[in-house]
């Protein structure tokens, strides 16, 4: 069977189990978010396990299933997991699960992750809305792929009117949503304090682990993107507290209800 069947025959699978219900647009869940799903309404939940391709999440905070439903009146599709580069060095993990998003009828995706941040005014329990990244990793989910359509135009990456909606939505329910600029950096080890100061230098806000690949592969697939990064710590050497991913659990946690109602007022203004 070949890739693009494969596809086809996933979001058929998909279909099937949803009962054909439009998606309009994706959102994938970062480490400690995924209560999001219980606010889906006519919510349909197909386990990553049984669709080929789709990774299993193996961390933990996660929850590996896809969930098909509304949201604000919007149709969505929502990944509770994402496979991370530093679990299997693959960068291009998540490239099936957003093929099938396309095919399903897609247009946009919401990347969402948990970050440690590099100012001291987005403080555990804030959220930052993406407006640009810099991928320091090394590597890119597109290497190997032949053809010019590798070369993907990353300008605007973060869609300016999906960008204005989140803002409106911030604006909404009175949070003051930071803009800034997401890190990427392999891990799985948390950064030193050494790279915390060139990444201020360089001029990153938030650091993690993840939503690099996949709004790389989401342009090359002309999907729109919008990214939030919900911060679970102070980055290394700006906190006396030692990082932990049981922290960046705890804090996700925490901020879930403020963090949950951001993505239902950037919902209600698209």
């Amino acid at each position: 069977m070949n890739a693009q069947n494969n596809i086809s025959n996933l979001a058929k699978l998909i279909n099937e189990r949803s009962g054909g219900k439009p998606v309009d647009m994706g959102l994938i869940l970062g480490s400690g978010l995924s209560g999001l799903v219980d606010l889906i309404e006519n919510a349909v939940a197909v386990p990553y396990d049984e669709l080929p391709g789709f990774p299993h999440a193996g961390v933990s905070g996660h929850s590996p299933n896809l969930v098909i439903g509304t949201m604000e009146g919007v149709n969505v599709a929502v990944f509770g997991g994402r496979s991370h580069y530093y679990e299997h060095g693959k960068a291009d993990a998540m490239r099936v699960p957003l093929e099938v998003l396309k095919a399903l009828g897609a247009k946009a995706v919401c990347v969402t992750n948990s970050a440690g941040s590099l100012r001291e005014d987005l403080p555990p329990g804030s959220q930052m809305l993406i407006t640009d990244h810099l991928n320091l990793s090394g590597t890119s989910p597109l290497i190997g792929e032949p053809g010019d359509a590798r070369f993907v135009d990353m300008v605007d990456c973060y869609d300016p009117k999906l960008v204005a909606a989140a803002r409106r939505g911030a604006e909404e329910i009175g949070i003051d949503l930071k803009d800034g600029v997401y890190a990427w950096l392999s891990g799985p080890a948390f950064e030193t304090s050494a790279e915390i100061r060139m990444l201020k230098t360089l001029g990153a806000d938030t650091v993690g682990m993840s939503t690099v690949p996949e709004v790389i592969l989401a342009r090359f697939l002309g999907l729109k993107v919008v990214g939030f990064s919900n911060v679970t710590n102070m980055a290394a050497g700006m906190s006396a507290t030692a990082i932990t991913h049981a922290q960046t659990k705890e804090w996700a946690a925490k901020s879930a209800d403020q963090f949950q109602a951001l993505i239902k007022a950037f919902l209600r203004q698209i």
